[in-house]
């Protein structure tokens, strides 16, 4: 069946709650794709370019963005195959996160409980190249299935051929209504190993044994438990307050910028990288910058977690938008550091 483009409300679908209508279709069934893609190339589709939804937790929506939008709901999720090694699981783009997550640990296949309780939908997870808590999404990924909207072909794209980086992608980059992603395939180790190295979860109190006896090996169940716990006490929760979690990367500079920073501020928070470079902590940076807590108008920083921006109420795009340009610039006044920001904006 087409799909059929309507005028809708998107204020429920971006969890920063802002206000906003735009054309849009719901696509809960593959089968509408091939047409969309002969609309698109023979020139019927032509009013504005696409915009593809997922849980609209990563996202600044403009009050009538140009762009139509394709909200993602397409769902299910499978053991795809097995072997000696690997349980290698496949979920449709439009499951929720968190939810498939725990689905995963309740089958007995771990190594996603890092990620858990990150807000959005498993074919986004891909695109932002998600990561918390010592573990990146592409370490875990072995494909994603995707439409070229362009190419009018649905391809398989390998780990490797999605270009990841730090919260970047190959379907980040290639720019929005190119890629529309149906499936995303996860390889999840049988030989596990509980991940530990982040301070959050290696200091956390009793982690690790479902009895809470000392020396004993961490369960996948109660690492999940934990972040789930950790995050709900650091990080505010969108059906509350509205917010899209942390709103700038932790940037990545030099060493030697890094050691004459350092110098002026032996607190910073800094980790050295494998290329040799230096990764800072962009809540410290804020927090710093006396914005933590503070607010611009109807938006500020959380009073718990700087790096995360939050609507009190009342907020538009172009709010949130002012609000991320004073922080940024206030960062690069003290330290000389540039901030880049997560949430793409839909306009």
């Amino acid at each position: 069946m087409p799909l059929v483009f309507s005028d809708q409300d998107l204020q429920t679908h971006n969890t920063l709650g802002l206000p906003a209508r735009a054309a849009v279709a719901t696509l809960d069934d593959e089968s509408a794709i091939p047409d969309l893609c002969e609309a698109l190339s023979s020139g019927r589709e032509t009013d504005a370019p696409l915009f593809v939804l997922g849980g609209g937790s990563n996202l600044v929506v403009a009050a009538r963005p140009r762009r139509r939008v394709l909200r993602v709901a397409l769902r299910g999720i499978r053991l795809w195959r097995e072997t000696t090694t690997h349980w290698f699981v496949e979920a449709a783009a439009g499951e929720p996160w968190h939810g498939f997550v725990d689905h995963c640990l309740s089958q007995g296949w771990p190594g996603l409980e890092n990620l858990a309780l990150i807000p959005g939908t498993v074919g986004a997870a891909p695109v932002q190249n998600i990561g918390a808590y010592g573990l990146e999404l592409d370490q875990r990924l072995h494909s994603v299935v995707a439409w070229d909207l362009r190419a009018g072909r649905e391809r398989e794209l390998r780990a490797d051929e999605c270009g990841f980086a730090y919260r970047d992608s190959l379907f980040k980059r290639d720019g929005a209504g190119r890629w529309l992603i149906v499936r995303v395939r996860f390889a999840l180790p049988k030989a596990w190993a509980p991940r530990l190295d982040y301070p959050d979860l290696r200091d956390y109190p009793g982690l690790g044994s479902p009895t809470g006896g000392a020396g004993e090996i961490p369960s996948p169940r109660s690492i999940f438990d934990a972040v789930c716990d950790i995050r709900r006490r650091k990080l505010p929760d969108p059906a509350v307050q509205g917010n899209a979690g942390s709103f700038f990367k932790n940037p990545v500079i030099d060493a030697g910028q890094a050691d004459r920073l350092r110098h002026r501020y032996p607190d910073l928070k800094a980790y050295p990288q494998a290329d040799g470079r230096v990764k800072l902590a962009a809540g410290w940076l804020i927090e710093q910058a006396g914005w933590k807590g503070r607010r611009l108008g109807p938006v500020g920083m959380h009073e718990r977690q700087a790096l995360v921006l939050v609507n009190h109420g009342g907020a538009q795009s172009a709010d949130v938008l002012a609000l991320a340009r004073a922080v940024r610039a206030d960062v690069q006044a003290r330290f000389g550091v540039d901030l880049e920001q997560e949430p793409v904006v839909l306009d």
